[in-house]
C-alpha cells in the first residue's frame, strides 16, 4: 500500500514511517517548505511539499494513496491563544476529512490525544469510555484536539466514512528530534536534585504507539478509538526509574499544589506582559498536579499493541539523545 502521512517530523511520525517502511509499504510524507525533517534521516520516501491548510495541496498529495495517516498536530504551549491550535488541529484535520471523502480514501488512521477522554487512578484507569474533564483547564491542545475528535466521530456516522482513532498517551523513546515529550528526562538526567510535581503521567513507549498506529490500518474497527497507554507513574516514581537507569543518587523534593499553582499564575503573567512563552504558566501548573492515568487495554486486545517496559524505552530514548549529541548541549 501506499500510505501518505502528515505530522511525519514529529516523534510518533517519524517512528511511524519507520514501522511502515519496515512492513514494506510506500511513504509519502506531507510537510511544509524548510520543514526540519532530520528525524527521517537515512529513510527513503517520498516527499510533498505543500501547505496543510490548502485542500488542493492534500488533494495532489492522497491522489495516488490507499491510506491516510494524520499525525500532524500544533501541540506547542505558546502562544495560549485557541486560534493558534484552530487552524492545525481542526481546520486541517476536516480538510483531510474532505480528501478521504472525494478520493475514497481506503482508510484513513487520525491520531488524536488520550486527553480527549477522561482520565482515572491506578486502580481505575481511565478508558475510551470515560467522559472528558479538561473543559475547564484553558489548555488549546487538548480542547481543540476533543473538538477534531468530535468532528471525526460525527463524519465516520454520516458520512461513513472509513476512519480509525488512535489516542496516544506521553510518549518517550528514540528519533525525538525537537526534543518533545523527551524533554521530561533531559530535565532530570543526572541531576542530584530534582523538583517534583505531586502529579503523574500515563507513559508508552513511542515505538509501541506507532506499531499500533500501523496496526489500526488493517485490524482497526472503523469508527473506534485506542488508546494508547501502558505504564500510569507520579513524577517522582519516573525520575526514580531515571535515576536508577543512570545510577545516579537523586533526591526528590516535592512541591505542593498550591506553590505549583502560585508558579504557574506568575508565568502567566510573565507570558501576558512579556509576549514570550514562560517555562510554567498557570493551564500547565494545574496539569501537573493531576495524576492523568489510562488503560490501554483496547490496543493491546484490538491492536496487537506491545507493552514494552518504560524502562526500557527511557534507556532508548537516552543512548538515541547521546548519539545524536542531545547531552552535549
Amino acid at each position: 500500500m501506499k500510505i501518505l502521512v502528515t505530522g511525519s517530523s514529529g516523534l510518533l511520525g517519524s517512528n511511524v514511517v519507520r514501522e511502515l517502511l519496515r512492513r514494506g509499504h510506500e511513504v509519502k510524507i506531507f510537510v511544509r517548505t524548510l520543514q526540519d525533517i532530520s528525524a527521517l534521516n537515512g529513510l527513503s520516501f517520498e516527499r510533498f511539499l505543500g501547505n496543510i491548510l490548502d485542500i488542493n495541496d492534500l488533494l495532489k498529495a492522497a491522489s495516488d494513496c490507499d491510506v491516510i495517516i494524520h499525525a500532524a498536530a500544533n501541540t506547542q504551549q505558546w502562544p495560549t491563544d485557541f486560534k493558534n491550535y484552530e487552524e492545525i488541529n481542526i481546520h486541517a484535520t476536516l480538510l483531510i476529512l474532505k480528501v478521504v471523502k472525494q478520493l475514497a480514501i481506503k482508510r484513513m488512521v487520525y491520531v488524536s490525544t488520550a486527553n480527549t477522554f477522561g482520565y482515572g487512578t491506578k486502580v481505575k484507569p481511565g478508558t475510551e469510555l470515560s467522559e472528558f474533564r479538561f473543559f475547564n483547564y484553558n489548555s488549546g491542545y487538548i480542547t481543540s484536539k476533543f473538538i477534531a475528535q468530535q468532528h471525526v466521530l460525527k463524519e465516520i456516522e454520516q458520512s461513513h466514512l472509513p476512519v480509525i482513532i488512535v489516542n496516544p498517551t506521553f510518549m518517550i523513546g528514540p528519533y525525538d528530534s525537537k526534543p518533545s515529550s523527551g524533554k521530561i528526562i533531559l530535565m532530570g538526567l543526572d541531576k542530584k536534585i530534582m523538583i517534583c510535581p505531586p502529579g503523574g503521567k500515563s507513559f508508552i513507549d513511542v515505538r509501541d504507539a506507532a506499531m499500533a498506529v500501523c496496526n489500526a490500518i488493517t485490524m482497526g474497527k472503523i469508527g473506534e478509538c485506542y488508546l494508547l497507554a501502558n505504564q500510569n507513574m507520579r513524577y517522582w516514581e519516573f525520575y526514580d526509574l531515571l535515576s536508577v537507569i543512570r545510577e545516579t543518587p537523586q533526591t526528590k523534593i516535592p512541591l505542593p499544589k498550591f506553590l505549583i499553582h502560585f508558579i504557574g499564575i506568575l508565568g502567566t503573567i510573565y507570558e501576558i506582559i512579556f509576549h514570550k512563552p514562560a517555562l510554567l504558566n498557570y493551564t500547565n501548573a494545574r496539569l501537573l498536579c493531576l495524576k492523568i492515568y489510562y488503560s490501554g487495554n483496547k490496543a493491546v486486545k484490538e491492536l496487537n499493541m506491545p507493552q514494552t517496559p518504560i524502562k526500557q524505552s527511557i534507556e532508548d530514548a537516552i543512548l538515541w539523545f547521546e548519539k545524536n549529541h542531545y547531552l552535549n548541549n
